[in-house]
């Protein structure tokens, strides 16, 4: 009986599972490029900047309907409760042989506004000339250039953080392998050594000071393992991903290309870079915005026009009729001529132009900041590929060492000690190597930006 239930467990065990597995979603195998398109697609704080440009062409299109034709309609229909009376002299009254006449020199209240009004009139206006108006559209094209130029800057931000967090899980998971390499050849020599402690070849200190290397380097893989884990989930929070989402990165980091053509580049085009064109739009509409406020010297002609029907009666019922009501109509134009506004607009000319010499002023340091930024980037990847030279040789020196090291100990000639460590130097040399690595890479992304090329369409 208890071996048919061990059974039924195990059979139950199995089949939970294989439906366990058959939920695991399945990892999304993502390039550096396939990671930073999606992030373009999905990252919500993009997807909120394009909203904005798509405002920005809403602008456009509400100063643009500002110069067609207005027409409106109305209809009223009013009881005046408390009708409204007017004074007239009493002479319009007297009456020599009425006794009860008002008397001269008085004022008698008479009601002129019937108890009932009603009123039916279609208007429309149309602007004929308004400067104003004019460069309004023109201001309102270059903010929606703007705008697109803001989005193509924060696209470029979020193609710089997606690199830099792919990199990392690259050089962590590379990392990874190489301590899991690690721990299988070390604890195969602590496998050895035991056999030879057993038989009397070597010490139990041997055996113990292996122990203590091992154990150090388990945990510095638990320690790696949750950074590689949080550097992918870094990863999915800059690319808009689900945490949820298993990801396979396919990059290798021995095919990542470093261009060392970008480093100290001659003859640089400052147009290359996004704050530059965005100065450019920014000069532009200071300008409009000068030419804005003198335009409102100029006088604005508008076409008006008007036509309808009213009526009046003590009566409700005789203003539900249409014989009662009472055409009328009018069409007009309207020229308005500004004379003297007490300076004002002199004055926001002054400031105006303020704004547009400071925002030239900015392209001078635009560039001298653009320029630093060149040589920082350029000096940082030469040094950070500087490092990474002598970090591989000194990889492999480490490598060597330990590998002799363990053949001589393990032929009677060495001391454990020197195995202890040469593995020691050999970790070292290794994380000093992964984060020459991580510097290269980083390094290598910020010279992209500085040149404008990091994100390319």
């Amino acid at each position: 009986m208890k071996k048919q239930i061990s059974l039924l467990l195990a059979i139950l065990s199995l089949c939970s599972g294989s439906f366990a597995q058959g939920q695991q979603q399945e990892a999304m195998r993502l390039s550096l490029q396939e990671s930073i398109t999606y992030a373009l697609k999905n990252r919500a704080s993009l997807q909120a900047t394009r909203n904005e440009e798509k405002s920005a062409k809403g602008r456009v299109g509400e100063i643009r309907a500002m110069g067609l034709p207005q027409i409106d309609a109305m209809l009223e229909v009013g009881d005046n409760f408390v009708q409204q009376q007017t004074f007239l002299p009493a002479e319009f009254f007297n009456d020599p042989n009425d006794p009860n006449s008002p008397p001269p020199g008085t004022f008698v209240p008479i009601t002129f506004t019937p108890t009932y009004t009603s009123n039916a009139v279609v208007s429309a206006s149309q602007l004929v000339f308004d400067g104003s108006y004019l460069i309004g559209l023109k201001a309102a094209k270059t903010y929606t250039e703007l705008s697109r130029r803001t989005t193509t800057q924060s696209e470029i931000e979020v193609a710089e953080q997606v690199s830099k967090a792919y990199y990392s899980v690259l050089v962590s998971g590379e990392r990874m392998q190489l301590l899991n390499q690690n721990i299988t050849r070390l604890d195969t020599l602590l496998f050895q050594t035991n056999v030879m402690f057993e038989n009397g070849v070597a010490e139990k200190l041997d055996v113990d000071r292996l122990r203590v290397q091992l154990n150090n380097l388990k945990v510095e893989q638990q320690k790696t393992q949750r950074l590689l884990q949080l550097s992918e989930n870094l990863l999915k929070y800059q690319m808009g991903l689900p945490q949820h989402q298993p990801v396979l990165l396919t990059d290798r980091l021995e095919e990542v290309d470093i261009d060392m053509s970008q480093v100290y580049p001659q003859n640089f085009d400052y147009g290359n870079r996004i704050e530059y064109s965005l100065l450019e739009t920014q000069q532009s509409l200071a300008e409009l915005d000068v030419r804005n406020i003198r335009s409102g010297y100029l006088p604005k002609l508008y076409l008006n026009a008007r036509y309808g029907y009213n009526a009046a009666s003590n009566d409700f019922k005789a203003i539900t009729t249409t014989s009662n009501y009472l055409e009328y109509g009018y069409v007009g134009a309207q020229l308005q001529v500004p004379i003297f506004d007490g300076l004002r607009r002199h004055y926001q000319i002054q400031q105006s132009r303020v704004t547009l010499e400071n925002t030239k002023l900015g392209f001078e340091t635009l560039r001298q900041s653009i320029d630093l930024e060149l040589k920082q980037a350029s000096t940082e990847l030469t040094n950070a590929l500087d490092v990474l030279k002598a970090q591989e040789e000194n990889l492999a020196l480490a490598e060597d060492i330990a590998r002799v090291s363990k053949i001589k100990f393990q032929e009677g000639v060495g001391t454990n000690l020197e195995v202890v460590t040469a593995e020691t130097d050999l970790r070292e040399a290794q994380t000093n190597y992964y984060a020459a690595i991580y510097d290269a890479l980083i390094a290598k992304v910020n010279l992209e930006k500085a040149t404008g090329t990091l994100l390319t369409k």
